[in-house]
Formats: structure tokens, C-alpha cells, sequence
């Protein structure tokens, strides 16, 4: 009961802890545990072959010896042949005995090597294994680097995403009674417009309005006739477009002293003509 229990727990715990953990804390942390496990396979590689290098150095040296035994095994029953050739009993009995313990030494040693040649053989490939291993971790582990800068820009796009999505929400969402929506602000403005136009057309429709109405269409043909008679006066003709005023006759202006001097003479003139011509 316990262990289920305890079990609950850590998974519990475990989907909790990957709800609030940041994946980029994440990634960095799976490439440091890349970089450590690199680490060691590199330092097991270096053990394994420090270990076939002392073995091949044992095997060179039992040969050494092998070979110094083999000279010394025949040295020593080439003088016992001599000894016996030279009836010397007392010394074939110990060079005999001397040549049996070289015999004896060059079996040992023997053996010693053949158990060398193969403890080299294989130690030289677990290192040939191992620096196989070092090569293709090398490789994985370039490539979970190289991963990571693809991982970290995912990233950096689901934050931005998530970040406009929230702020999408934010937009679209009711957000109560203190922050009003855009909806709302919309619904407000447009009623306070709708009643303003509606107090306009009111304004329009009552007597008040009509006289103002009145009001402006007169004083702007007065200045329509006024700039006539500016245009008219200069000898500027009317722009294209515009129109005479028709509500409102134009003002015509007093004329100056000397035009109507002008004026009496010319019609004297004409009265005297007449005469002469009767």
C-alpha cells in the first residue's frame, strides 16, 4: 500500500514539476548531461587503453625474458655435452640439473606469454571498441548541440505565439465592470452619436431651426453677391462651378462724384447734338 502510494506521489510530483519546469533550463541541462556522459566514456576509453598499452609492455618484457631463458636453457646443456665429453661426472650432474631449472623457468614463462598475447589481444579491441564508442558519442553529442539552437527557436516561436494568443484573449475577452471591452466603448460611442444626430434632426425640423436655416442661406448669398461684385469690379471672371445667388438681389454700389460728372457732362453733350441736328 505504501509503495503504490509513494509511487501516486512521484508521479504526482513528477507532472507537476514538468508543468512549471522551462524547457530551455531543460535543454541545457540534457546537453550538460551529454557533455558529462562524453566525459566519462572518454575517461573509461582512456582506462581501457592505458590498460592494452601496460599489457602489451608486460608481453614485450616476458618475451625479453623468454628469450634470455631460451639462451641460458641452451648455454647450460651445451656445457653439460662438454662436461660429459670431458668425464667430468660431478659437473655433467649439475649443469644437467642447472639446464632442467632454465627448462622449467622457460616453460613458465611460456605460458606467462601465451596468457600476455592473449589478455593484448584483448585489450586491443576493447580499445578499438572503446575508441569507436568515443567517435560516434562525438558525433551525437555535436549533433544534440546542433539540435539545441533548432530546440531554442521553437521555443522562442511557441513563446511568441502563446504571448499573441494571450493577448488575442485579452482583447476578445469580458474583462468586467473596472476595464471595459472595446465592444462596450463601441456600444457607448455609437448611442451617444445616434442621440446627437437625432437632436440634430430635431433641431432642423423646429421653427427655430428653419429660421436659422434662413439665416445662413441669406448671409451666404449676400457674400456669394458680394465676391460678384469684387470679380466683376477687378474684371475677373466667375470660376467654373460657381453660381449666382438667387435668393438675395445684389447690391448695387453708390457712384463716386466724379462718375457722375462724367455722367451729366455726356448727357449734355447729347442734348446739344440734338438741337443742331433739328
Amino acid at each position: 500500500m505504501f509503495r503504490r502510494f509513494w509511487n501516486y506521489l512521484k508521479a504526482l510530483l513528477t507532472g507537476k514539476f514538468e508543468e512549471v519546469a522551462d524547457p530551455k533550463i531543460q535543454i541545457e541541462q540534457a546537453i550538460a548531461e551529454a557533455r558529462s556522459q562524453h566525459r566519462r566514456l572518454r575517461e573509461t576509453a582512456a582506462s581501457v587503453i592505458a590498460n592494452q598499452k601496460k599489457a602489451q609492455m608486460d608481453l614485450d618484457r616476458a618475451l625479453e625474458d623468454l628469450e634470455k631463458l631460451n639462451r641460458n636453457t641452451q648455454q647450460a646443456v651445451l656445457m653439460a655435452s662438454e662436461a660429459e665429453q670431458s668425464g667430468e661426472e660431478k659437473r655433467v650432474i649439475e649443469l644437467t640439473q642447472t639446464a632442467e631449472a632454465f627448462a622449467n623457468q622457460l616453460i613458465a614463462k611460456e605460458q606467462e606469454v601465451d596468457t600476455l598475447k592473449s589478455m593484448v589481444l584483448q585489450t586491443t579491441r576493447a580499445t578499438e571498441q572503446a575508441k569507436g564508442a568515443v567517435v560516434q558519442n562525438a558525433q551525437q553529442l555535436q549533433a544534440r548541440v546542433g539540435e539545441r539552437q533548432k530546440l531554442l527557436s521553437q521555443l522562442d516561436q511557441a513563446k511568441m505565439a502563446e504571448q499573441m494568443n494571450r493577448a488575442m484573449e485579452t482583447m476578445s475577452a469580458e474583462v468586467g465592470q473596472d476595464v471595459p471591452t472595446l465592444d462596450e466603448v463601441r456600444s457607448k460611442i455609437e448611442t451617444r452619436l445616434a442621440r446627437a444626430q437625432g437632436a440634430t434632426e430635431l433641431e432642423r425640423e423646429s421653427v427655430q431651426g428653419r429660421m436659422l436655416e434662413v439665416e445662413q442661406a441669406a448671409a451666404a448669398s449676400q457674400a456669394a453677391a458680394r465676391l460678384s461684385e469684387i470679380r466683376s469690379k477687378l474684371g475677373i471672371e466667375a470660376p467654373k462651378g460657381a453660381e449666382a445667388p438667387t435668393e438675395t438681389a445684389p447690391v448695387e454700389s453708390a457712384p463716386a462724384d466724379g462718375e457722375v460728372a462724367e455722367a451729366a457732362s455726356a448727357d449734355a453733350s447729347a442734348e446739344s447734338g440734338t438741337e443742331t441736328a433739328g
